[in-house]
């Protein structure tokens, strides 16, 4: 057994923790600090205070979560005025091994080995996640992340995708209007367009003005409490729809992966925990036409983990330095 850093870092918030993985697994992951990256001028900067916070000499083993592609020699990350250079990783962090991974990559490492009491319920058969085969990893945040998890012959693999970025597809009347509203705000109107912490305020301002009312919530962590709580009509509608399409777009990622099974993710997938279950999301996730019959028999989880894209980032080292 032994001890690594695991480090979630997104468009605006970074997150250290110590963790203990042994023959490939993690053991432990310790209490998580959190910092804000616009707070501090690097990631090595923001390593320094997570460092001594502990008081304590970090491991010099590392895994790494990034909210961006994992790929070339400079990562840019949305929202976040950090440059991590992954040749320059191990000399000004000072580790001997670490492992970058994207951050829905992580996790989808999260759901191949946090205990299945982390996955609750949501839709379909009420039994556990196949253990051989796909497994479709979506979920909201700030945007829309997907990734593919292969398990086989008591090994597992991990493929991390751009699924959120596909084509946003309208089903009724009233989406083929919202596409239609949208197409004069984006030249490409994708899947996280809607389905993202912003994509409600998308809907949300569309909506109304189909019904000819004025736009009175401008702040987007507004709206979702007001989406939430129910006091905001417009906004209640917006969620319904946000529902109804992140069962469209996690039915499509399925079938596209050929997975047995699907688990939403993401920081809003927890939030919308007890609120799927009563919206439209079933319905439109097994609506694939001749296929229907086979999106009844999928199971769909949400994982519940406190900290999925850590521990996952200390999944991703375990598997690959067991």
């Amino acid at each position: 057994m032994r001890e690594i850093v695991a480090v979630d870092i997104g468009g605006t918030h970074a997150r250290f923790a110590i963790a203990t993985i042994e023959d490939g697994k993690v053991i432990t992951l310790g209490e998580a600090t959190t910092l804000k990256c616009a707070e501090h001028g690097s990631l090595a900067l923001a390593w320094e205070t997570f460092g001594r916070s502990l008081n304590r000499e970090l491991p010099r083993e590392a895994g790494i979560a990034v909210a961006c592609p994992v790929s070339g020699e400079i990562l840019k990350l949305t929202n976040n005025p950090w440059v991590i250079q992954p040749s320059q990783l191990s000399a000004r962090l000072h580790l001997d091994n670490f492992v970058l991974v994207n951050d829905f990559g992580a996790v989808a490492h999260a759901v191949a080995q946090v205990d299945s009491s982390y996955m609750k319920h949501l839709c379909g058969p009420d039994v556990d996640l196949p253990t051989e085969g796909a497994i479709t990893i979506v979920g909201p945040g700030t945007g829309l992340g997907a990734a593919c998890l292969l398990r086989r012959n008591d090994r597992y693999f991990v493929m991390e995708t751009e699924g959120g970025h596909l084509d946003y597809p309208p089903l009724d009347e009233l989406e083929d209007k919202i596409l239609k509203a949208l197409r004069l705000r984006f030249r490409r109107v994708s899947a996280e367009r809607i389905v993202s912490g912003p994509g409600l305020t998308n809907l949300y301002e569309v909506i109304a003005e189909m019904q000819g009312w004025p736009i009175t919530l401008r702040d987007n962590r507004t709206l979702w409490q007001n989406a939430l709580d129910g006091s905001d009509t417009v906004a209640v509608a917006a969620l319904e729809r946000f529902c109804l399409s992140l069962g469209a777009v996690s039915g499509d990622l399925a079938l596209a992966h050929g997975a047995r099974g699907v688990v939403i993710g993401g920081g809003l997938g927890l939030r919308l925990a007890d609120s799927l279950g009563h919206s439209g999301f079933a319905e439109r996730f097994v609506a694939k036409g001749r296929f229907e019959t086979m999106m009844t028999e999928m199971p769909v989880k949400i994982i519940t983990h406190p900290q999925p894209g850590l521990f996952g980032a200390a999944a991703a080292y375990a598997e690959a330095h067991p």
